[in-house]
């Protein structure tokens, strides 16, 4: 859990957010047996939502990056990325925009989502 817990406290630090910022954390159906995330998600008291690769093949245009080896294995071209646009959409029920690049270590790789309220003057 702490090389995931790491890269998530670097990308919210990156944009000055802090773990009470986040509501949820999501990833590929394809990782849904990861302890690693398990953890993680009781560590913060945060749910922790999986979402199918049609999901997230959704939103590869909007992505920053695309793996080949991500699509390969889990038939998304980029699993945080479009995890983290996905769940904030549906949390918000907005259009999401992902904030900064995807941070990665040899053990994982984070990206950060955000829906903006627009203001009415």
């Amino acid at each position: 859990m702490q090389p995931l817990f790491d890269l998530l406290q670097q990308a919210l630090d990156q944009h000055q957010l802090k773990i009470t910022d986040l509501s949820a954390l999501a990833s590929s159906n394809h990782k849904q047996d990861e302890p690693g995330l398990q953890q993680l998600a009781m560590h913060l008291q945060l749910p922790l939502v999986f979402a199918s690769a049609e999901l997230l093949g959704l939103y590869t245009e909007r992505l920053t990056l695309h793996s080949p080896l991500s699509l390969r294995i889990t038939g998304s071209a980029g699993v945080a990325q479009a995890s983290a646009l996905a769940l904030a959409e549906q949390l918000s029920a907005r259009r999401a925009e992902l904030i900064g690049e995807r941070l990665n270590n040899a053990n994982a790789t984070c990206a950060i989502a955000v829906t903006t309220i627009l203001e009415t003057p």
